[in-house]
């Protein structure tokens, strides 16, 4: 990697502690002045899914605010476009439905890989599907129907930039403990580096992984598989500069 990119640690994004929005709207100015945007990308890493609102906010900003909103792909146990749960809006259950309403990413090129467990309401799903959004279920990618659904989407991503969001419980708690919301029936960590690697050639825009725990996992084993999929999402944007 290092001999197609520099790289560099931003430190900590500023949290807002009694309001999860003023935290987003700080840490989205926070990345939007972090190097020159023609030249640099953002890479997220830590806290829940909320903060990706964050980071495709201010990526959305930064590559000229392209019209439509950025593609997404998506890899997590839920879909994460739940309205509200208990009465706020701006909760790790809900980043991509303030993205969608903002404009900052397009529901009809967005792909979800991994959705699997229960749901907290019947209507979970309805937003996405109604917008576009694509689904691989874990169960459909363990019978084998997942793979070329997945390859379809990236190939017609073609030569377009697409914002990549991983979120560490789409990987089993079995391999992967030190999450919030752990979720039987997911990826191995072999399937999990697997999945990246398949994304090869992909343009990013930006990226995040996020949702490890790890005061919930006493072995470590969750962050060290975090550590070693940042690298695989930083080779992604190595071979595309190779390309």
């Amino acid at each position: 990697i290092a001999a197609e990119l520099h790289m560099a640690d931003a430190g900590d994004a500023p949290v807002r502690p009694y309001s999860t929005r003023e935290t987003l709207e700080a840490a989205t100015a926070f990345a939007n002045g972090l190097g020159d945007p023609s030249r640099t990308k953002l890479l997220a890493v830590g806290g829940d899914h909320s903060i990706a609102y964050a980071n495709i906010r201010a990526t959305w900003e930064r590559r000229g605010r392209p019209e439509g909103g950025l593609p997404l792909l998506h890899f997590d146990a839920h879909l994460d476009t739940v309205d509200t749960v208990w009465d706020e809006k701006w909760t790790h259950a809900s980043p991509f439905i303030r993205a969608i309403e903002d404009g900052l990413i397009n529901p009809r090129r967005m792909l979800s890989v991994g959705i699997r467990g229960p749901l907290n309401t019947p209507s979970d799903l309805d937003y996405g599907k109604a917008h576009g959004v694509r689904i691989i279920t874990a169960r459909e990618w363990e019978v084998g129907e997942g793979a070329e659904r997945m390859d379809a989407f990236l190939a017609e991503l073609g030569q377009d930039e697409v914002y990549l969001t991983f979120d560490i419980d789409c990987i089993d708690p079995a391999f992967a403990p030190g999450t919030g919301t752990p979720c039987p029936g997911g990826f191995t960590s072999n399937e999990a580096l697997e999945l990246i690697r398949r994304c090869a050639g992909v343009r990013l825009a930006g990226a995040d992984l996020v949702e490890v725990l790890p005061d919930r996992d006493p072995t470590g084993c969750t962050a060290l598989l975090a550590s070693h999929l940042l690298a695989e999402i930083l080779a992604l944007d190595a071979v595309a500069a190779r390309s």
